[in-house]
């Protein structure tokens, strides 16, 4: 891979001194969905797919970027000075954004640079390719800059980047699981506290397949800013009754007793979900540490039942997929993962059932929705780092 992704530098930048690699995982959430941004607890992991960048320092001042993914839109030039976001920097934008994190620091790079991005984590699939992207970036610049700034800032000014220069309200999970992934472990994350524990990701005989459902995530940012804005509102009024910072904050019980506090059944409907997902999320890794698969599997699958009945983002093609695979001879659990409206979804899948997996959910789900799925069985991977040989 790395020796194709330099000859490919080469070409398009030209020879010279041999570039330093980088590479930063996607991520898949296993449960705790939405609850990011709402205090709650989140559990993903790294995979070992992503997004690798090969950089040269320049004599100059100038940034040139290029994606091997985006080839169509060319070589991206803008001065090292030139820290706005712009429409026609389209891809380009999401290391900006970084690169200007770094400058508001006071961290400056001292010469331009040429890089080359590749990413092998299909596009708009909801397995956070744009945080890859972001956190591959920071560790890139924080070499280059000499800052030693730690990871987890790393992941603050990535999540900041995509904030206030890109203009996504996401939440902290996607940068942190990326930035602070583990091999073969899942963390559990308090997105409210940012205090975090690694679990080892003991799944026996099955593995994790992902699922694309071949529906790009249309509505996913709108209606993203949408749900925060509903949960925002519940939260607010229930604040007028109990002590609380955030819905994570909430048990089931004190939920069920204050509920009729938010006055609009939609934004009550929300909140049920953030409160128990964050609940379920809990119970689930409880359930992964005393190896029962089984249990972790059921609240998966409560978990896809909760984001279609109570969050509604999941939409006709992930429900389609989510129930398919429910059905399907060896599957312990599947839900959707992401934001929602299209993208994928994570199933745990015996070993030997995966080829018959892959094939009777395919063909189900072909059949149903007319679109062609594609799966990946994935690894657990290491977090975002330099990769020290090409």
């Amino acid at each position: 891979m790395l020796k194709k992704l330099l000859n490919q530098f080469n070409e398009v930048f030209g020879h010279g001194s041999e570039p330093r690699a980088f590479f930063a995982p996607g991520r898949v959430n296993l449960i705790g969905e939405h609850t990011d941004y709402n205090g709650g607890h989140v559990f993903p992991c790294a995979l070992n797919v992503g997004t690798y960048c090969l950089v040269r320092e320049r004599s100059d001042q100038l940034m040139r970027l290029y994606s091997l993914n985006f080839k169509e839109k060319g070589i991206m030039e803008f001065g090292m000075d030139d820290l706005q976001y712009r429409e026609e920097h389209d891809w380009a934008n999401y290391p900006k954004g970084v690169m200007k994190e770094f400058a508001i620091k006071g961290m400056k790079l001292i010469h331009g640079m040429d890089v080359l991005y590749f990413g092998n984590i299909p596009n708009g699939a909801g397995l956070s390719s744009s945080a890859s992207i972001e956190l591959a970036s920071a560790v890139m610049f924080n070499e280059l800059t000499r800052s030693s700034i730690d990871m987890i800032e790393l992941v603050k000014m990535s999540q900041h980047a995509e904030n206030d220069f890109i203009g996504v309200s996401c939440g902290i999970m996607d940068q942190f699981a990326i930035g602070m992934g583990k091999k073969d472990s899942a963390v559990l994350l308090n997105c409210q506290t940012l205090e975090y524990e690694y679990s080892p990701l003991e799944l026996n005989d099955a593995v994790l397949v992902i699922s694309n459902t071949g529906k790009r995530r249309t509505l996913a940012d709108s209606k993203y800013n949408e749900r925060r804005a509903e949960c925002e509102r519940a939260l607010k009024q229930l604040k007028r009754k109990l002590d609380i910072q955030s819905l994570g904050d909430l048990s089931a019980e004190e939920f069920e007793q204050n509920q009729y506090a938010i006055e609009n059944e939609t934004d009550r409907k929300r909140a049920r979900h953030a409160v128990m997902e964050n609940i379920r999320t809990l119970e689930a890794v409880k359930r992964l540490r005393e190896g029962d698969i089984a249990g972790f599997g059921q609240l998966m699958n409560e978990s896809h039942k909760s984001l279609r009945d109570d969050y509604e983002v999941t939409g006709k093609e992930l429900d389609a997929m989510a129930e398919i695979a429910w059905e399907q001879p060896g599957v312990t659990g599947s839900r959707m993962t992401g934001a929602g409206f299209g993208g994928c979804t994570v199933s745990i899948v015996q070993k030997d059932a995966v080829p018959s997996f892959i094939s009777g959910a395919g063909a189900a789900y072909e059949k149903q929705t007319g679109l062609i799925p594609a799966f990946y069985v994935v690894e657990v991977g290491e977090g975002a780092r330099e990769i020290t040989s090409i």
